[in-house]
Parts: structure tokens; C-alpha cells; sequence
């Protein structure tokens, strides 16, 4: 069951973020909006859309979640394989994505500390813009 659920989800968000899911969205609703008069508007023509985008919302969002969740673990285990592969990093950092936001916000501010004031960032970063 796993594994299914897992090639589903990568399949649509896959899918979901091509173009032609957009046009085919795009033209649901058009069609849905076109048929507007011929329903005069009525309730059940609103509830049909109503109920099927909250219906593929609702299943998108858990699908999409899964693959963000595969993601995300996938790139915090290659980061962790480069810091340990490289000699001068610390190894404190493999794992950190378990602390508490507040903790990593502390570990971000030692880091900018570490890197110099305010002045040298903004240095660097005018530089790197300028090579644009």
C-alpha cells in the first residue's frame, strides 16, 4: 500500500503542475461557467462546482503533501551526507531539521553573527547582483 500511494502521489503532483492540468481546469470551469444560463444559475449548478473542487482539493492536498514530505527528506539526507563528507563541516548540523523553530532561529542568528555585520552582507550580496 505504501509504495502505491507513494508512485500516486509523485504521479499527480508530477501531473498536476504540467500545463495541460491548468488548461484542463481552466476549461472545467469554463464549461461550468458557460452552462451557467442554461441552469439558470441555480443552486445545484453552483453546488456542482462547489463540490468537485473541494473534493480534488481536499485528495491534491494529501497527495502533494506526500510528495513534499518524500522531498523534502530526500534533500535533507543529501545535505547531511555532504556535511559529513566534508572535512571542515560540523557535524552538529545533520539532523537539526528536528529542533523547534525557535531553536533554529537561535542557531540562524550565531551563523549571521559568525559571517560578520550587516555591512559585509550587503557587500557581498550588491556584488553577486551586479555579476547578474
Amino acid at each position: 500500500m505504501d509504495r502505491f500511494f507513494t508512485a500516486l502521489s509523485h504521479r499527480v503532483a508530477s501531473w498536476a503542475g504540467q500545463p495541460l492540468a491548468f488548461i484542463l481546469a481552466s476549461t472545467i470551469v469554463l464549461v461550468w461557467v458557460t452552462t451557467g444560463p442554461i441552469f439558470h444559475y441555480s443552486d445545484t449548478w453552483q453546488l456542482v462546482i462547489n463540490t468537485g473542487t473541494t473534493i480534488v482539493t481536499f485528495l491534491m492536498v494529501f497527495l502533494i503533501q506526500n510528495a513534499q514530505n518524500r522531498d523534502g527528506s530526500a534533500i535533507q539526507a543529501k545535505l547531511d551526507e555532504l556535511i559529513r563528507a566534508v572535512d571542515n563541516a560540523r557535524n552538529d548540523f545533520i539532523g537539526i531539521e528536528h529542533l523547534t523553530e525557535d531553536e533554529l532561529q537561535r542557531i540562524k542568528a550565531v551563523l549571521e553573527k559568525e559571517c560578520g555585520d550587516d555591512a559585509a552582507h550587503h557587500q557581498a550580496i550588491e556584488r553577486l547582483l551586479q555579476r547578474r
